[in-house]
């Protein structure tokens, strides 16, 4: 169970991870560990995704998570990997403040003068998460973890141009609890930009891979706006990181990821300024 903190009803709830016993016992034998975080395994479950013959999970899926159809467009699915990647009827951007990119758990950390984070008591240099040195001492890490429910596009915060874009290769470890004695956010597939905003500076926007997501799509646009589509995830839990320098954080999120609780953000609400 996790924590997660609802802004519109100003409580803390709990959450279930999806397959969190499971994932517990796997994670505790290393050679089935390795297995089920290896690429291969991805690939197999996202071409049977693809295919029709995967259409038949869709009702299911939306009655154990819950999920409300009516805010997202109306479409014939013709595959699990199609509805899994649907769209929201509609998305209100705030027009002040930073915003967040997705809608997902999202919990912020301070970046210290020698350049590292410390994340659910794991120390991370910035370095080892974007293969290079940049300067983001005193500033902050957006951690914001997608639930395999959530709406999986995720959009740009602010208007600006894109300066560079790196993949990098990695494993495909779950993002819940169950694999904390791992650094995830080191050792996933990841792929990052460098974007210069209207507003904010240069901030470097992540998306990290997790289990059994074979893919992150990136839109290849060297311009964009704030609240434009900048891409989605296939299949499975994943993670946006946004690093950034000239921030002001919403005092309900820090205060929160100071107590390791999850804050509930959607695409385009305010999350700091």
């Amino acid at each position: 169970m996790t924590q997660v903190y609802n802004r519109i009803t100003k409580e803390v709830e709990e959450t279930k991870h999806f397959g969190g016993n499971t994932l517990n016992k796997i994670y505790q034998v290393p050679i089935l560990t390795k297995l089920v975080t290896s690429k291969p395994l991805s690939k197999i479950y996202g071409f049977y995704n693809r295919t029709f013959l995967s259409k038949h999970k869709i009702n299911k899926f939306i009655n154990t998570n819950n999920i409300d159809m009516t805010i997202y467009e109306d479409k014939d699915y013709k595959s699990f990997n199609d509805f899994f990647i649907r769209k929201l009827k509609k998305i209100n951007i705030s027009k002040k403040g930073f915003i967040s990119p997705c809608n997902a758990k999202v919990l912020v950390y301070k970046i210290n003068k020698n350049l590292e984070v410390k994340v659910k008591n794991i120390t991370y240099k910035i370095n080892e998460l974007v293969d290079e040195k940049l300067d983001y001492k005193n500033g902050y890490i957006f951690i914001y973890r997608l639930a395999l429910d959530d709406y999986h596009r995720f959009h740009y915060i602010d208007d600006g141009k894109r300066l560079k874009r790196k993949k990098i290769k990695g494993r495909l470890h779950t993002v819940s609890s169950s694999s904390s004695n791992y650094k995830i956010y080191k050792e996933n597939e990841r792929e990052y930009s460098i974007l210069q905003t209207k507003n904010y500076g240069s901030i470097i926007y992540m998306e990290v891979g997790a289990l059994l997501v074979g893919k992150i799509i990136n839109y290849d646009k060297s311009t964009f706006k704030r609240g434009e589509e900048k891409g989605y995830f296939l299949p499975g839990g994943s993670t946006v990181i946004i690093i950034v320098k000239n921030i002001k954080v919403d005092k309900d999120i820090l205060e929160n990821s100071k107590k390791n609780i999850e804050t509930i953000v959607h695409v385009g609400e305010r999350v700091g300024e």
